[in-house]
């Protein structure tokens, strides 16, 4: 398998993001999510073969299971090269779209983006028990004393960041929201996120998954908060066995962690360049992303 880590389409580009390229077809967009991996706010050189695909139909699947609570920007998930071809006619291209297309991409309508990171906690881990460990806060807020790591919490937390092209993200002030006008809006944010994250964790729990923690983005579309970008990924969450889970330690995880670690422990810093990937540590992360799919969603890439 080789990974896809640039696209060139004949069509305007909207975006190109991190993992995503997205191009523009007038009222809707066709976001392209790429086998392009990031860790610690850097794009790596190196791709993992089928972790696009992961990510769209992932996607696909909880926007499809979670429309019933909030509206969503997906059209369609162009599954099959049949779909690539249909679309090919319908935007008058004197070529066909390129088959690697097929199963990582999807057609989304445009709205207006809500520049804040949704974030949900339901388990202290990551950079929540590395700050609770330090200051007894998470997110800034003052939690109870003696609580372990990988502990599920007493409630989930809403614990909002900046969305920044420009700065890492961090904890939403009163003065963001403030100066991003979002007074009114806030209250819906966090009601949304936390009714899609406890569909989502109980859905999964009956899978023997556990949710740790995800991040949501939201949009205005014809007046109406929807839900946009991605849902419930591995990019974006912290999965979980329920069988294998113990209070007190990090969790074994079906995300990018293997990556994460690997950069850790290779003495690199966010002076120099990202590196290349071992081959194993790619293989490794391909197999996460696959295997939380299938076990997740019932379906194979």
């Amino acid at each position: 398998m080789e990974a896809v880590t640039t696209t060139s389409l004949p069509l305007p580009v909207f975006q190109r993001g991190k993992v995503r390229d997205v191009y523009d077809l007038g009222d809707e967009l066709l976001l392209i999510s790429t086998d392009r991996i990031s860790a610690f706010d850097f794009v790596l050189p190196t791709g993992v073969p089928e972790k696009g695909r992961v990510l769209n139909q992932m996607s696909a699947f909880w926007f499809s299971k979670t429309a019933g609570i909030i509206g969503n920007h997906m059209v369609k998930s162009i599954d099959h090269e049949e779909d690539l071809t249909t679309l090919s006619h319908r935007l008058n291209l004197n070529e066909p779209l390129p088959a690697y297309l097929a199963g990582r991409s999807m057609l989304v309508r445009k709205a207006d983006r809500v520049p804040v990171e949704c974030v949900v906690r339901g388990y202290l881990s990551g950079s929540a028990w590395a700050e609770y460990r330090t200051y007894g806060t998470v997110s800034g807020r003052p939690m109870p004393s003696g609580l372990s790591e990988s502990e599920q919490l007493p409630s989930p937390l809403f614990t909002p960041t900046t969305k920044s092209d420009t700065e890492h993200d961090r904890p939403l002030t009163d003065d963001d929201v403030t100066e991003l006008g979002l007074e009114n809006t806030m209250p819906a944010l966090e009601e949304a996120t936390r009714a899609v994250y406890t569909f989502a964790v109980d859905y999964a729990r009956d899978r023997g998954i556990i949710i740790a923690d995800t991040k949501f983005e939201f949009g205005w579309l014809e007046g109406k908060l929807i839900l946009i970008d991605e849902a419930l990924t591995p990019d974006s969450s912290r999965f979980w066995s329920l069988e294998n889970y113990q209070v007190g330690r990090p969790q074994p995880s079906y995300d990018k962690q293997p990556v994460r670690n690997w950069m850790a422990g290779s003495g690199w810093n966010d002076t120099m360049p990202a590196p290349a990937l071992p081959a194993e540590v790619v293989a490794e992360t391909t197999e996460r992303y696959v295997t939380i799919f299938n076990w997740l969603t019932g379906h194979t890439v």
